[in-house]
């Protein structure tokens, strides 16, 4: 049985001292036993911790940008060589399509050639406050980063963040979801096997609960956190970091609007709310979770949306047919279809997604919902579902569309669906969200920064503030008389 290992000080153990955990790896579209990965806690993530900080203090790596630079450009030559089979362990895994899989991928590599870029291009600068004296303002690394994943993009998730940690010189501790340890151990290893990367640069520590998590918070030996997930644990994480004051970069929970105008192209919308729903089934923070649609079409959009959802094929992430994959576990499969079964006393329900009968039924699969729904105080609208759930909203004008959308302490990203370019840059501008599209959705790059205010987090991802948060600035006092 593959087994994931933990990555410490340059070397793959099974535990930081003697024999440790091995627990198993569920395929979730089949509920088969098909990987193990070896349990951590504190002596791991402690080992970790201690190798990155020696690595940092001792060793050339972060005054080395050009290496740097092509060591990262060589990791995005290897992961494009290790694609397919990255892709194929992805799917097992968490249970997504191949495509999104591959999609996932292909974002990585992405990313790892922008920062490949800057790393060589960390400029400070200098002023000459009067004559003879100067100030010097020098970028450089933050010190040892810990990067706290989840499982649902475990790929582009990881590369997001060690990419820019990485290329402003830290070195990392990485604690990737125990769900697909394995496949994040398989790109470390487009890393690892490059011999300009010295000993305890990139670390990797995985458990199941959270003590190692725990002490990444609480040490003074790690000077920042970059961590996905929900904002739920995202508030806990600031919580136990407050003692040692360190930098956090959080991208926290979304209840993300469409906001569906009458002028719009309803073909095009209702294809739009589909994809970007339904992505990841529905497992993804950028995800529509609510469709805010205008008076005049929301007879018409929810009964075309309705029978879009019911005719989205579920089934196998392997089956090039299948346009949605299965949910990450059958404890998530169930919470969701519950919640769909209590929308039936506050809300209209206007397709109601089963558990599949068949092949499917063994593992987390579970067809899309549409719900309608006005009372903004509901939990459906208010809290984030993170499955193939979509709440519908009525709105009257303008001003309406816009008070809805904003009703909400999330604020990742939303989108906005018009014929009317104006409108949708004067609608933008009052959406209190991180991201606004315009008659699209999930646009992501690795040149653009992306993140949320209030329950969505802080800190941006992506771009060049993305390698600011790993990156801090000092002043030189010199004089020259």
């Amino acid at each position: 049985m593959t087994l994931a290992k933990h990555y410490i000080d340059g070397r793959w153990v099974e535990a930081a001292q003697g024999k440790g955990i091995v627990k198993d790896n569920i395929n979730p579209a089949t509920s088969e036993v098909v990987a193990q990965f070896c349990d951590g806690g504190t002596a791991e993530a402690a080992a970790a911790v201690s190798a990155a900080h020696k690595a940092f203090n001792h060793t050339a790596w972060r005054q080395s940008a050009k290496v740097r630079s092509e060591v990262l450009y060589a990791f995005a030559a290897e992961l494009d060589r290790r694609k397919e089979e990255i892709a194929d362990w992805l799917v097992t895994l968490n249970g997504k399509l191949r495509r999104e899989a591959l999609g996932e991928i292909h974002a990585g590599i992405s990313e790892l050639k922008y920062y490949a870029g800057l790393a060589r291009n960390l400029f400070g600068r200098i002023i000459e406050i009067e004559p003879g004296c100067y100030s010097s303002l020098d970028r450089e690394p933050a010190g040892v980063a810990a990067i706290i994943l989840p499982w649902n993009a475990p790929v582009t998730l990881l590369v997001r963040s060690l990419a820019p940690a990485l290329a402003a010189g830290c070195t990392v501790v990485i604690k990737p979801a125990h769900q697909t340890a394995l496949v994040n151990n398989m790109v470390l290893e487009c890393l690892l096997g490059d011999e300009r990367v010295p000993a305890g640069v990139v670390n990797s520590v995985i458990e199941s609960g959270a003590d190692a998590a725990q002490y990444l918070c609480t040490t003074p030996d790690v000077d920042v956190i970059s961590f996905t997930g929900s904002s739920r644990v995202g508030k806990l994480i600031a919580q136990a970091s407050a003692g040692t004051l360190k930098r956090l970069s959080l991208e926290l929970g979304g209840k993300v609007p469409a906001v569906i105008f009458d002028d719009c192209d309803i073909d095009k919308a209702v294809a739009g709310v589909v994809a970007g729903s339904m992505v990841m089934a529905g497992q993804q923070c950028t995800g529509i979770e609510r469709v805010v649609v205008a008076d005049g079409i929301y007879d018409e959009f929810g009964s075309r949306l309705a029978q879009a959802l019911k005719n989205l094929k579920v089934g196998f992430g392997t089956d090039p047919d299948s346009q949605m994959g299965s949910l990450i576990n059958i404890a998530s499969r169930d919470r969701v279809a519950a919640l769909v079964d209590g929308a039936e006393r506050t809300g209209d329900i206007l397709h109601k997604g089963a558990i599949p009968d068949g092949a499917l039924a063994k593992g987390a699969f579970l067809q899309p919902s549409l719900i309608a729904l006005q009372d903004l105080s509901s939990p459906l609208i208010q809290e984030e579902i993170f499955g193939p759930v979509l709440v519908m909203e009525r709105f009257t004008d303008e001003a309406q569309a816009i008070e809805r959308s904003n009703a909400t302490r999330y604020s990742l990203a939303a989108s906005v669906w018009t014929s009317d370019g104006l409108k949708a840059r004067r609608v933008a501008s009052k959406l209190k969200f991180g991201t606004v599209w315009l008659n699209a959705h999930n646009r992501l790059f690795a040149e653009i920064e992306t993140g949320g205010y209030g329950d969505s987090g802080y800190g941006k991802l992506h771009g060049v503030e993305g390698l600011n948060d790993f990156m801090q600035t000092k002043h030189f006092y010199f004089e020259a008389r």
